[in-house]
Formats: structure tokens, C-alpha cells, sequence
């Protein structure tokens, strides 16, 4: 699977206004225009990330008189979490949401959300921006996963948080400094999961949502696991758990 392209201003245009699936628009530094402008504002409403670019960026994507503007096609239609929550309520089941804060390796992406499927979750959430894209090397990472689990962008990761509370989901973060042990953590409940980047972890003001936080334990002296071989372990864990009933 290869990523998929649109490009120019007007079928880029044309694409926004009849509602096409777009990831994400790269459009040359400095230009402008009222076509232009129509276009960063629909991508905006539509909360597709717009990235300013130099023009070596966009020669080097695509080929041809791009005009300096290039949507890249999404390879998933995009769910609405809140619809996936009641969903799952209502088949009479307990929702185990994955909540992705700031993992913007592809391959890391793409394999948690191999572990997530695999371990049954019921979405994959992340935000617009500070995020991997679902892309061709994701999606090979992925290993179709993300053609099969329902994934949601959204434009506020603690807003969706706050929703998914009010839904009835207990929010947990999974980090390096929890206060209980991933084996000893109660999964049986409607859960969102949180995962951070390697590097920072998650978010103080998402993490300030979390109810709980969860660890796992090591004995080595680096103290750090890769984020999808913590998120395979915790996911697996929470199924076993959760079968168990």
C-alpha cells in the first residue's frame, strides 16, 4: 500500500469541499491567495493538520505542478470515539479505549495498534497534531491492524478525555512513576488506557485526568522499555483480565 496523493490547488480545494478523506496538507512557505486561505480554513474546521513547508519538501513527495500544495489521502476512515463508547455499551459490554499522547514514530504507532486489535480494544485515539500519521509505513507496521480497529483523531486529547469520563470510562495512565503494578491493576471496568512518548511521557495536563496510573515493574538497570512493548504487555494483561470474567 502506498500513500495516496492530490495535488494542486483547485482538486486540493475541490477534494475539502465535497468532504474527502484528506490525513494531512502540506502547502509551500509563504504562499497565499484566497484559494489558499479557503484551504487552510476548511482544513482547520475539518481538524486536518497544515503543515508549512519548504518547496524542496513537496519536490521531493510528488511529482508534476503541484502549485505547491499537497493533500495526502487517508488510508482510514475515521471514527467518532464517542459514537464507538455508546457502541460497545450498548452491545452490553465494557468500552477499552487506547488514548496515544504525542507517539509520533510511525512504526512504534503502527505496532501498538497491532497489540491494541490483536488484544481486543475497542478504538485508538490521537490527537491532530504531535502524532504519527496513518500512513503507508504505519500501516505495514500495523500489519492491517489499523484497516480493522476503529481510530479516532480528535483536536483535544484532555477534552476527549474529559468526555470519555463523563461516559462512564475510568482513565489510566500507563507510565514509568505509576502507583500500581500493571499485574495487580483492575482492568475489569470501562477503561481508556493512556500512552505517552518515550521521550516525555504523557502530558502533565492529560495526565492530570488520569484516575490511575499504571507501572511495570523491571529489575534491569535501564529502566525503560520501548512504549509498543509496554503497550503490548499492559493491552495483554488487560485482556486476560478482562476474559477472565
Amino acid at each position: 500500500m502506498t500513500d495516496q496523493y492530490i495535488i494542486g490547488i483547485y482538486p486540493v480545494l475541490e477534494a475539502l469541499r465535497i468532504g474527502k478523506d484528506i490525513d494531512t496538507l502540506y502547502i509551500r512557505q509563504k504562499l497565499g491567495g484566497e484559494n489558499t486561505e479557503e484551504i487552510i480554513s476548511l482544513a482547520r474546521e475539518m481538524q486536518i493538520p497544515v503543515h508549512r513547508v519548504p518547496p524542496e519538501k513537496i519536490n521531493r513527495m510528488v511529482k508534476g505542478n503541484h502549485q505547491g500544495i499537497v493533500a495526502v489521502m487517508s488510508q482510514v476512515v475515521y471514527s467518532d470515539v464517542s459514537e464507538v463508547v455508546s457502541g460497545v455499551f450498548e452491545a452490553g459490554r465494557d468500552p477499552f479505549i487506547v488514548i496515544l499522547d504525542g507517539i509520533t514514530d510511525v512504526r512504534n504507532f503502527g505496532a501498538i495498534a497491532r497489540s491494541a486489535e490483536c488484544a481486543g480494544a475497542d478504538c485508538i485515539v490521537f490527537a491532530d497534531k504531535n502524532a504519527a500519521p496513518v500512513n503507508s509505513i504505519s500501516m505495514k507496521a500495523s500489519a492491517g491492524a489499523l484497516s480493522v480497529i476503529p481510530v479516532a483523531r480528535v483536536k483535544s486529547l484532555v477534552n476527549t478525555a474529559k468526555q470519555l469520563k463523563d461516559m462512564g470510562l475510568n482513565i489510566a495512565g500507563v507510565t514509568e512513576k505509576g502507583n500500581c503494578s500493571y499485574h495487580r491493576y483492575n482492568y475489569r471496568q470501562p477503561l481508556a488506557l493512556v500512552l505517552g512518548a518515550e521521550d516525555e511521557g504523557i502530558s502533565p495536563t492529560l495526565l492530570h485526568q488520569c484516575a490511575d496510573t499504571i507501572a511495570i515493574p523491571m529489575k534491569g538497570k535501564i529502566q525503560s522499555l520501548n512504549v509498543s512493548v509496554a503497550a503490548g504487555i499492559v493491552f495483554f494483561e488487560a485482556m486476560k483480565s478482562r476474559n477472565s470474567l
